[in-house]
């Protein structure tokens, strides 16, 4: 069997079809790699991309989506945590000294009639909210290897999020439809626009990695049918514009997003991430309700690799490789969102060595 790149394994893996092995990538809370795993032997500072030659290269946040570029302010700062008001105009509390969701206090845009005020500074093409240098940077070293490499960033409903905060957006995903379909349409044309800008001066980059937080613990956060009606159309036409380009779309979303999963299948994703098994994802359950459609990154469970059991983490990787290896689904090794602290490298490193074992398609490749 011929020894592929990993970019052209990635691309046959988006592609939904058999490489000659699985994919590989990771992310990391900042804490792991920055102050824990330093003290097991990995040098800090170090890209984790190249350290563990992962198949996959992922690349700045192209595009300044805030509504407010670069206006953020700190209200109130402690040793243990500061208080800011960002470039969404939201005030949000975060911990200094490890990570975690930060604790929404107070946002701006609560109403069409703020959102009227602000939305013209998204109507135009902002070349100040693109870092081209740094794009063009990172573009040249993609290209000079040979692993997979993509730009990103986060979408209409993570957006929405931001800048109204979960209690306005989900009410008005009810009660404003309107001001809903406008605000996903506006961001949708700024994409487009932006977007457009940076491959003009950078180049394409070989797919898009994006992020969308679409569900919880229990569930998604609305209903498949109000996704469909309000966020569906906008997507698609995203989705549409990168498709044109011969760009695959890898999409993270959290949480608990099988009663989406139609909808995201027929509004053109390519790769599904991370699938959080605390949340109730199973990428074998997916890759069987919807054979042949989708490739799949993640769903190793992180609360079985912290508990640093080598039995039982060699029970769980090898178990979920040798399902997905059976049934000839095209994956991507992952956890299950991303490696916390409590995971020790060692651990991972077992993880990784069981991959290698056994995560070739062992001739299943066209």
């Amino acid at each position: 069997m011929t020894v592929m790149t990993s970019r052209e394994r990635m691309q046959r893996l988006f592609a939904k079809d058999i490489p000659d092995k699985m994919g590989l990538f990771d992310h990391f809370w900042p804490e792991t790699i920055d102050d824990y795993w330093p003290k097991a032997g990995y040098p800090k500072g170090a890209n984790t991309t190249e350290f563990f030659n992962y198949d996959l290269y992922p690349g700045p946040w192209s595009v300044d989506t805030a509504l407010f570029p670069g206006q953020e302010e700190i209200l109130e700062e402690t040793e243990e945590w500061k208080i800011t008001k960002n470039g969404n105009g939201a005030v949000l509390k975060y911990w200094k000294h490890k990570s975690g969701t930060p604790e929404h206090i107070d946002f701006t845009i609560v109403t069409p009639e703020k959102w009227a005020e602000v939305k013209p500074s998204l109507l135009n093409l902002d070349t100040s909210r693109i870092n081209v240098e740094e794009c063009k940077e990172f573009a040249a070293k993609a290209r000079a290897g040979d692993r997979f490499w993509t730009f990103g960033g986060c979408l209409h409903f993570e957006l929405m999020r931001a800048t109204l905060g979960d209690v306005c957006m989900l009410e008005s995903l009810l009660l404003e439809p309107d001001w809903i379909t406008d605000y996903c349409q506006t961001y949708t044309d700024f994409f487009i626009r932006h977007f457009t800008y940076v491959f003009d001066e950078v180049g394409l980059p070989d797919g898009m990695f994006v992020y969308e937080d679409l569900g919880f613990s229990n569930g998604p956060f609305c209903s498949p049918e109000l996704y469909r009606k309000l966020i569906f159309p906008q997507h698609k036409q995203l989705f549409d514009f990168f498709h044109d380009r011969g760009l695959p779309i890898i999409f993270h979303t959290c949480g608990d997003v099988r009663k989406m999963m139609p909808h995201l299948i027929e509004v053109g994703i390519d790769c599904l991430q991370p699938m959080e098994a605390k949340a109730g994802m199973d990428v074998i359950e997916l890759a069987d309700t919807y054979p042949g459609q989708l490739s799949y990154m993640g769903n190793v469970d992180v609360t079985v690799l912290n508990t640093n059991d080598p039995e039982k983490v060699r029970d769980h990787v090898t178990q979920k490789l040798d399902a997905l290896l059976e049934r000839g689904v095209p994956y991507i090794f992952h956890s299950d969102h991303s490696i916390p602290p409590d995971v020790e490298m060692k651990t991972y490193q077992l993880a990784l060595d069981i991959l290698k074992e056994k995560g070739v398609y062992n001739g299943r490749q066209p």
